[in-house]
């Protein structure tokens, strides 16, 4: 078995022609930047772009295959360059009945033909096919049964958040008041939870987590990822590694620490003062609170004993720590490769070649999850103290 970096939840900003896919996201996020981002800086070995289901997003990928830059496997999944695999993907929200408010989830495909069966579908669900993240006309289960019968993985995206999520809007308190949860197969936490706040409860035992990035620029990619072990780079045996099947399995998560997360603590959305989940913001009066994720899992948390998993590694992106701005990285990649060299493998020694001791102190903390976090909350990221 071979560890393997993947970051499966990353957008598409424009295609090739510069056709707009997800609003937010950053113009230079293209699928072909991608995959040379993850290739050349990132070290990711596994991407999942989500915003497949596009047209032009998908007559790019058949480009890419008839130059023999991207190769599909038998096992699944799409080869660029002999090295990265593409897993095609898409993100939808679901607004039904059900759901009492809209929930995003994640659905994945084996080949682009799949891909495209599914794109064909979406098209008579939404309004528009071209662009991201579009509300379907059909529920959370008819959602799940037709990513079932196209072979494909189904998995509820940033579950805690407190917009566009299945736990973060306050109202649902089950997962299976939306989707089948026997057509589930791994649950995405997001950026402000991690493993031991969402095993507080009982009812995701069951699943996998998985940590992704949610990327909507080139330098988010691998903000959160998981290392795999796998045998090869396919579709089947990342699958194989997220369920743990066959001596596959995933490593650890890597992810932010929750308090650097946008959303960890519940704030008021007028002054971003810290606030109560319920009432009136301390400082200002104002009764718009946005919830916060801690607040959120604590009161959904039922959970005694809880199930054995791969770590949670607290991993603090290069770009958050003190002393190192775009300059600096750009000197470690040049001494180091990739984003994931420098997190994982540089020894100390050799990162005091390139960077002062103070920056180096910081990396090394960040490894061993000892670096002080100031909380984020309201849409504003954490920091870390002593910057």
């Amino acid at each position: 078995m071979e560890r393997k970096f993947a970051d499966l939840h990353i957008h598409i900003g424009r295609t090739k022609t510069g056709r707009p896919v997800k609003i937010t996201g950053a113009k230079t996020l293209t699928l072909t930047n991608i995959l040379h981002t993850a290739k050349n800086r990132k070290g990711i070995d596994i991407v999942g772009v989500i915003d497949c289901h596009s047209p032009e997003v998908i007559a790019e990928i058949g480009e890419l295959m008839e130059r023999g830059q991207l190769i599909e496997r038998g096992e699944g999944g799409l080869l660029f360059e002999e090295k990265i695999l593409l897993i095609p993907g898409s993100e939808v929200e679901v607004h039904d009945r059900f759901s009492r408010g809209p929930i995003h989830a994640l659905c994945y495909f084996p080949t682009l033909e799949r891909m495209k069966q599914f794109s064909e579908w979406l098209s008579g669900q939404v309004k528009n096919i071209h662009l991201s993240s579009q509300k379907i006309r059909a529920t959370g289960r008819q959602l799940q049964r037709t990513v079932k019968e196209l072979d494909g993985l189904f998995i509820p995206a940033h579950v805690f958040t407190p917009f566009k999520s299945l736990f973060g809007k306050g109202v649902e308190k089950n997962l299976a008041e939306v989707f089948d949860p026997d057509a589930v197969d791994a649950v995405e936490l997001g950026l402000s939870s991690d493993t031991a706040m969402a095993d507080g409860l009982k009812q995701l035992h069951r699943y996998p987590f998985l940590s992704n990035s949610d990327a909507h620029s080139l330098g988010k990619i691998a903000r959160e990822y998981q290392a795999l072990a796998v045998a090869s780079l396919s579709f089947s045996e990342t699958v194989k590694a997220i369920k743990g099947q066959g001596g596959r399995r995933i490593l650890a998560n890597y992810g932010l620490n929750p308090l650097l997360g946008k959303y960890y603590r519940t704030v008021c959305a007028s002054c971003l003062q810290p606030s109560a989940p319920s009432g009136r913001c301390p400082r200002c009066g104002s009764d718009k609170i946005i919830p916060g994720v801690s607040d959120r899992i604590r009161e959904l948390s039922d959970a005694g004993e809880r199930p054995a998993r791969p770590p949670y590694i607290h991993q603090v992106p290069l770009e958050f720590l003190p002393g190192i701005g775009a300059k600096t990285l750009e000197k470690l990649l040049e001494r180091f490769h990739t984003e994931m060299a420098v997190l994982h493998d540089a020894r100390e020694e050799e990162l005091l070649e390139v960077l002062p001791e103070r920056t180096v102190s910081f990396i090394l903390k960040a490894r061993r999850g000892e670096l002080p976090i100031a909380a984020g909350g309201g849409g504003r990221y954490g920091k870390v103290a002593g910057g």
